[in-house]
């Protein structure tokens, strides 16, 4: 039972490293409790935005008499029939994935590993009944939701992100505790079945770090939609159909059928025997270098764990860059571009700096911004929805960061990602040539404001 890598967890980290090492010729063990895939492919990524489509399709007919189209004035759905088109999808994508590793020679051990130290420079790792030799060891264990410590909560049957993605029928209304990402993406997923929605969140704005302007579009559209939002508003006790809040010193309650928590996610280390290793931590996770390398140097951590970007295409690469430099191969980690999008309906998707961030530290930044509209694509396509395309660029004219508010954001926000990795310039980036028409090219317009 000896290895040249041990992976533990096999989500989007854990399987892409998997599959480069394999590929690579290391012979690799990948060690996954629940099923391959993670919390991304079986609980997240594939499954709500599966739900998303069935949602935005239903939106698109309800509108479609805007385009000239005449359908059912009250179009319905089947709840039971988008669920197991979901349950298909990720049951198909998980079986694509385990074939791609088996067939790589990817050595699969469901089961719960733990670390039990060191001998002759090999890492040992017991699962099951199983003892495993390994000499370099990458931690992909991932997240878990976070329940905050509010009264009632153990009193209280409500949902989180995994009840909500199998559920059986429609709440008549849905308070959902959190106006981050994956609460709007289910704020709108919900609206748009019908539900009546309530979203509270603590902070000013909803979307946390993202772009305030972006995010205040977003949450004027939903508002219009017929969602509430109870923003700087906490919450200090939930009972069964109602959730007590304070703002500005005054508390009142919030009445809904069922509540969704989603206050964010916390990074997986307890009971892995990291210290029979004394892999460092600090309060979000396993701390790492650019190699991904933690402070023992044979162990290499991936995905949410690090606690320091929790999105699955960050995995993929963080992954790729600790398979490496395990190699030899030079590469390093970047947290300069990473796109982040929010799968409502209009998109919202951001790369590089925002504004907040430039003026908390003081840098000089110049704003280029032009509704949507100005693509002659999205006009033709998204009637009604003026939307945003917001560049960043600092003094000396590069690219620094790029907000965009319509759809297809998710589909486009790459390409100013690029040029944020890059460094291009205004004049440099002008150069592109993009297709006409597309939504894309509102980006390249705005280099000319």
């Amino acid at each position: 039972m000896e290895f040249d890598i041990a992976i533990i967890g096999g989500g989007p980290a854990g399987y892409t490293a998997a599959e480069r090492a394999s590929e690579n010729g290391l012979k690799t063990i990948l060690f996954e409790k629940k099923e391959v895939g993670g919390v991304c492919l079986n609980e997240g990524c594939i499954p709500t935005k599966t739900l998303l489509y069935s949602a935005k399709l239903l939106d698109h007919i309800k509108g479609s008499a805007k385009y000239g189209i005449l359908a059912d004035n009250n179009p319905g759905f089947d709840l039971g029939k988008i669920i197991g088109r979901k349950n298909k999808t990720v049951k198909k994508l998980v079986l694509g994935v385990k074939s791609r590793l088996t067939g790589n020679g990817v050595t699969i051990v469901q089961g719960e590993a733990h670390i039990s130290g060191e001998e002759s420079n090999n890492i040992l790792i017991h699962c099951g009944e199983n003892n495993y030799r390994v000499k370099n060891l990458l931690l992909c264990t991932g997240s878990e939701t976070v329940i905050p410590p509010i009264k009632g909560f153990s009193d209280i049957d409500y949902w989180t992100s995994r009840e909500a993605l199998d559920i059986k029928e429609l709440p008549q209304s849905l308070a959902i505790i959190g106006g981050g990402v994956i609460g709007m993406e289910f704020a709108s997923f919900f609206n748009s079945m019908g539900v009546k929605v309530k979203v509270i969140e603590m902070l000013p704005e909803i979307l946390g770090n993202m772009d305030k302007e972006a995010s205040a579009m977003l949450r004027s559209e939903y508002n219009k939609k017929g969602i509430e939002f109870f923003l700087n508003t906490k919450v200090t006790e939930v009972s069964p159909g109602k959730i007590t809040v304070e703002k500005d010193g005054q508390i009142s309650d919030i009445d809904a059928e069922k509540i969704l928590v989603s206050v964010g996610r916390k990074a997986v280390t307890n009971g892995l025997g990291l210290e029979t290793l004394n892999v460092e931590l600090y309060p979000k996770g396993v701390k790492v270098n650019e190699y991904m390398q933690t402070s023992h140097p044979n162990v290499y951590a991936s995905g949410d764990i690090t606690g320091f970007s929790m999105l699955a295409h960050t995995a993929y690469r963080e992954a790729e860059v600790a398979i490496h430099h395990i190699l030899g191969i030079e590469d390093r980690m970047s947290y300069n571009a990473i796109p982040a999008v929010v799968y409502t309906n209009p998109e919202v998707a951001s790369v590089g700096k925002t504004e907040e961030e430039l003026i908390a530290s003081g840098q000089n930044y110049r704003v280029r911004k032009i509704p949507m509209t100005y693509s002659g694509r999205y006009m033709a396509e998204n009637e009604g929805g003026a939307g945003l395309c917001k560049l960043l660029t600092d003094d000396t004219d590069r690219i620094i960061g790029c907000h965009l508010v319509g759809n297809p954001a998710s589909e486009i926000i790459v390409t100013a990602g690029i040029a944020v990795e890059k460094g291009y310039t205004t004049e440099e980036f002008e150069k592109s040539i993009f297709p006409h028409p597309t939504v894309g090219e509102v980006i390249h317009e705005s280099l000319y404001i």
